[in-house]
């Protein structure tokens, strides 16, 4: 009785999932998908070319300092680089004074415990230290930026599809609303306190334009003029340097590796040509195509009056 009962209990179970099939096919042939505005005016990030690109690329420490520069007056306020150390700086071409020097005024105190009272402090930083972040948890950071929380800018450029040309696009996409997305999408209106940028995946972002004019970063005599452009493409390097700074030994260690590879093959290929290609494939004397076994055969099919 049981068994008769789970039967028919699989028999409607399976009904009701074909049912359901063919709702769902039927939905999909005859209804034609709606296209959200996400779809239809999302941009994919535009071209970024830097000197880091490639398996020959190297770092401008030029530029890269100045992507630092960037950060430090602008970004730094509100996004933290927790995966990077004062003394990392090093490679970007700066001494051991000017690392101390940075260290010692940066803005944001590294948070640590008074030795004599337990309670929670802070300190100047010292170059051993990781960049400190700009708020004290999660909390005060979606407190101070309308709920949203800054992401961690060690690892954006590989966290994000488009890496480096995501971050740049990003920085200088912000713009109006086309009067079209709000004619065609009313309810998709950028609402109070987003801010419209077709690069950002829902159009929408809490992050106000922060590069808003030219000359906001003063660059140093010799290098190029601060436009909105060149200051993100300045701290797009950067970052792309704080997400990987070995990437040119990587890129060393790989060329190294085909060159050695290469050799390997050339050598293999000499050395078959040199010992194996003279040397002659050895025939086992008997086996099915030996005359003599081929004879016996024929013999034995005559006598059963085989064919063949």
């Amino acid at each position: 009785m049981v068994r008769i009962i789970a039967f028919f209990i699989g028999v409607g179970f399976a009904f009701v999932l074909l049912i359901s099939l063919i709702t769902g096919l039927s939905a999909a042939f005859s209804e034609e998908p709606t296209a959200s505005a996400e779809e239809e005016f999302h941009k994919e990030p535009k071209h970024l070319a830097l000197a880091s690109d490639g398996p020959f690329g190297k770092f401008d420490r030029q530029q890269l300092q100045r992507g630092f520069q960037v950060y430090k007056e602008v970004c730094a306020a509100c996004h933290s680089l927790k995966l990077v150390a004062f003394h990392d700086l090093h490679a970007l071409g700066y001494e051991e004074p000017e690392i101390k020097a940075i260290a010692n005024q940066w803005a944001i105190e590294v948070p640590t415990d008074n030795p004599e009272t337990g309670e929670a402090s802070t300190r100047k930083a010292i170059p051993p230290d990781n960049f400190p972040s700009p708020y004290a948890n999660e909390t005060a950071a979606r407190a101070a930026n309308n709920n949203a929380l800054p992401p961690d800018l060690s690892l954006i450029t590989k966290a994000r599809e488009g890496g480096a040309a995501y971050v740049y696009s990003l920085l200088t996409g912000y713009q109006r609303q086309p009067a079209r997305l709000v004619k065609e999408f009313p309810a998709t209106k950028t609402p109070q306190g987003l801010h419209y940028n077709p690069y950002f995946a829902t159009l929408n972002i809490a992050m106000p334009p922060p590069l808003a004019s030219a000359g906001q970063v003063t660059y140093a005599p010799g290098n190029p003029a601060p436009s909105v452009d060149q200051m993100a493409k300045d701290v797009s390097a950067f970052l792309v340097w704080a997400a990987e700074p070995k990437l040119e030994n990587r890129h060393r260690s790989g060329i190294a590796v085909v060159i050695f590879l290469l050799f390997g093959t050339v050598l293999a290929y000499l050395a078959y040509r040199q010992i194996w290609a003279e040397a002659k494939r050895k025939v086992r004397p008997t086996g099915p195509l030996d005359p003599k076994n081929i004879a016996k055969s024929r013999a034995a099919k005559s006598r059963q009056g085989v064919a063949g």
